[in-house]
């Protein structure tokens, strides 16, 4: 019989973990629905159909490349479709398929939580940042 250290066992426990994780549903949606700019696209396309352009300046923060990524992957999701019409120039548009559009009313309870508590979030985070800064700064020996 091998035996293991304990490192080896950790690093077992940890890939099986990883493993674990990447076959969770949740998990994965949430790394989905986590990229900066897939639910402003998915709000944006809640009203209909929309020219990249359109998106483009709907969304005037994220470049080009980010924008193009982001679309990618909600297609090959299944989230979004993409048309290109044959018309000169040539016309490219989005919309949400049945599959994003089930998607939007989490969308709206995660903005709607968000938009009731972002006051005290934002409380929070000051709270424990200066917590955290009082006891570095005790750490250090420096009295404030």
């Amino acid at each position: 019989m091998t035996t293991r250290t304990a490192a080896q066992r950790r690093e077992q426990a940890r890939a099986e973990h990883l493993r674990r994780m990447a076959l969770c549903p949740t998990l994965r949606m949430l790394d989905r629905m986590g990229d900066k700019w897939v639910g402003l696209v998915l709000r944006e396309l809640a009203s209909g159909p929309l020219r990249s352009g359109e998106l483009s300046r709907a969304l005037a923060g994220a470049s080009q490349k980010m924008l193009t990524q982001t679309l990618r992957g909600l297609e090959r999701d299944g989230l979004l479709s993409r048309s290109v019409t044959g018309s000169v120039p040539v016309r490219v548009e989005y919309r949400l398929t049945p599959l994003g559009r089930s998607l939007l009313p989490v969308i709206e309870a995660v903005t709607d939580w968000a938009e009731r508590h972002v006051v005290e979030l934002d409380r929070a985070r000051k709270r424990y940042d200066r917590t955290i800064e009082a006891r570095d700064a005790g750490d250090r020996g420096v009295v404030q």
